[in-house]
């Protein structure tokens, strides 16, 4: 699955128990199709004192766990105000599309591609 999702994105769950969540994308395991969003599915690590290298502290941990790529979409302010309007609905995520562009380097002609918000068709 090509996923047009990169670290740092702004995204929202539309799916599962943290749906209409939304935050930053941390981490994404491309081979398992996997992301790490900031704030979302939460989950409580144990560790046991005196196996750790930092120190013999132990203790219960909350860090973010993984989910599905395909349960995740880019999230931009704009399109969501003006997607949902006076709605009731939660999720406001746009697609993203992309977009050829030819650009001069150093005397040559280079194809970029470009990341575009399918909702407002602007650059991200």
């Amino acid at each position: 699955m090509a996923a047009k999702l990169k670290v740092g994105d702004e995204v929202v769950v539309i799916t599962g128990r943290d749906k209409g969540k939304h935050g930053r994308i941390l981490q994404i395991d491309r081979k398992r199709e996997r992301v790490v969003v900031e704030g979302v599915m939460m989950m409580k690590h144990h560790n046991k004192a005196g196996r750790t290298q930092q120190g013999p502290t132990g203790g219960i941990e909350t860090k973010e766990a993984s989910i599905h790529i395909s349960n995740v979409m880019y999230y931009e302010p704009a399109a969501a105000k003006a997607k949902l309007g006076n709605t009731t609905k939660k999720i406001a995520g746009t697609r993203v599309g992309m977009r050829e562009e030819v650009v001069e380097r150093d005397g040559k002609e280079k194809t970029v591609r470009i990341r575009v918000s399918k909702a407002t068709g602007k650059d991200l």
